[in-house]
């Protein structure tokens, strides 16, 4: 955004003087859209020494012409402001009246003395902010923190790091975020997500062409973004074109993950649906799922899928579109030389997750020697043992990690979390916007994986399919938990609504 800024004022011309004012402009009528008329209502903006003070001062004089009383605090001394941050405290300071007032502070003790106000405006920090907050500024985040008030931050709550979110020590607790141009990653990772309340990104009139990037990017995946995306079925469509989807999964102890994986599958569409399982759990399974094919395999005495299941499975990975493996497969030893074998020589639409990816941990590089596409589908644990990390470092900045890992594994890697971020080999990196804390649950995963296998078998491309089925599988999660809560949500609770959220997406 920092770049783009400067190709705006150089390119065109655009004074960044007139950038800040139409900041301040699109701010103030965001927090009236957001907090309700303005006429007579206290506001306190406290305003830092760069930029977003600058904007700050802006905001003070537009919130005092839509008939707020306001006092601007600037949390330093005049004389050390600059540019256009300087030009706009001096036309505070000639505007100042019954209206709108402003004082210069410089001793945090002096902070508890302001007067009560309904509304608080963080101008503190802007986007360029790392590392630690101290001084009056520390003690101005904690006064905004304390008190009973509608607080908005001015691009990105002050404490918090644009780029990935992180918090150091302190940092704003927002209402609102009123973002310039376009939304910050900070908002959506981290403790960023949880500091930022709701995200409203403002035009400040910086031409469009400016936003076009030539490299590697971040998006956030939307309800139209989907739609444009799901596949549709012609009228003469039959089960064998739409989508054929076989499915390595389950063991002895674990039986409820192939399940949820294969119905996942068969609700996103797919037509076909079979489930490769040990033998001694298809009866158990087939009384489950009325609609799934179910192909016994010969298994090891612990009741994993063993190695003699070979050539049975790969005659159903040629009859398959796409190909699922790893859900409740457990570990063995010669089943997880069967899992190596089998994504190394597969060349369909590989989609591994689970189990799979913990027997791939032994040996990393057999997906850069894959020729099919691969998704990779791991939370954290797991994608710190396929890189040889440890689980914390995964969710340190889940955009880097998600980009890093494509790269590292020749795949698309959906590192689930909160948000989800699914990356390509080229280096995009896609944020879900839905799903809940509810979602944190056992099998909610395997659900993810057969939605993104099944709209792969559907002839998606590889990308969208995995982005797509995290968000339906968010909003599924979302549809529950607004009907049960959170505290209580299921897996099958998600599976149930996958439906619903289909047609939601596609409305």
């Amino acid at each position: 955004m920092q770049s783009f800024d400067r190709t705006a004022i150089r390119a065109f011309e655009m004074p960044g003087l007139l950038l800040m004012e139409n900041a301040g402009r699109a701010f103030a009528g965001a927090l009236a859209a957001e907090s309700g008329p303005l006429e007579g209502r206290r506001v306190l903006v406290l305003c830092g020494m760069g930029n977003n003070g600058g904007d700050g001062f802006v905001i003070a004089r537009h919130l005092a012409n839509r008939g707020a009383v306001v006092l601007a605090v600037l949390l330093g001394k005049p004389e050390m402001l600059k540019g256009d941050a300087r030009t706009n405290y001096t036309i505070v300071r000639n505007m100042a009246g019954p209206r709108l007032t402003i004082r210069e502070m410089t001793d945090a003790s002096d902070l508890p003395n302001l007067p009560v106000a309904d509304i608080a405006v963080d101008a503190v920090f802007g986007t360029g902010f790392s590392g630690e907050v101290t001084g009056i500024y520390r003690s101005a985040i904690e006064l905004m923190n304390s008190r009973e008030w509608f607080v908005a931050s001015v691009d990105i709550p002050s404490g918090v790091s644009a780029t990935d979110g992180t918090v150091t020590d302190v940092a704003v607790n927002a209402t609102l975020t009123v973002t310039m141009g376009l939304a910050k990653i900070g908002h959506y990772l981290g403790a960023g997500a949880d500091h930022a309340g709701k995200v409203v990104v403002a035009d400040i009139s910086i031409p469009p062409t400016v936003f076009q990037v030539s490299g590697p990017a971040c998006y956030r995946i939307h309800e139209d973004d989907v739609k444009v995306v799901l596949p549709k079925r012609s009228r003469n469509a039959h089960k064998y074109s739409v989508g054929k989807v076989f499915v390595l999964a389950g063991s002895r102890s674990f039986t409820g993950a192939p399940a949820m994986c294969a119905r996942a599958a068969l609700l996103s569409g797919a037509g076909a649906v079979i489930l490769g399982v040990p033998r001694s759990i298809q009866n158990m399974l087939a009384s489950k799922l009325t609609e799934v094919i179910i192909e016994p395999l010969e298994e090891t005495p612990e009741g994993t899928v063993a190695e003699s299941a070979g050539d049975a499975i790969r005659k159903r990975v040629e009859w398959a579109d796409t190909v699922v493996i790893g859900p409740g497969l457990s570990r063995n030893a010669e089943t997880d030389r069967l899992i190596l074998s089998l994504i190394a020589s597969i060349e369909k639409p590989l989609v591994v997750d689970a189990d799979g990816l913990n027997a791939a941990a032994t040996d990393p590089a057999v997906f850069k020697n894959r020729s099919g596409e691969t998704v990779l589908t791991p939370h954290a644990g797991e994608l710190a043992r396929l890189a040889g990390g440890q689980a914390g470092e995964a969710g340190r900045n889940r955009v880097e990690q998600a980009r890093e890992a494509a790269h590292r594994f020749s795949a698309v890697v959906v590192l689930k979390g909160a948000p989800t971020a699914t990356a390509d080999v080229s280096g995009n990196v896609y944020l879900n916007s839905t799903g809940n804390p509810g979602m944190a649950t056992i099998g909610s995963g395997d659900v993810l994986t057969g939605l993104i296998a099944g709209l792969r078998a559907q002839k998606m491309k590889t990308i969208e399919a995995a982005w797509s089925g995290v968000f339906i599988h968010g909003l599924a999660g979302d549809l529950a938990a607004s009907e049960l809560g959170e505290r209580s949500l299921l897996a099958m609770d998600i599976l149930e609504r996958v439906p619903a959220a289909f047609v939601q997406s596609e409305k």
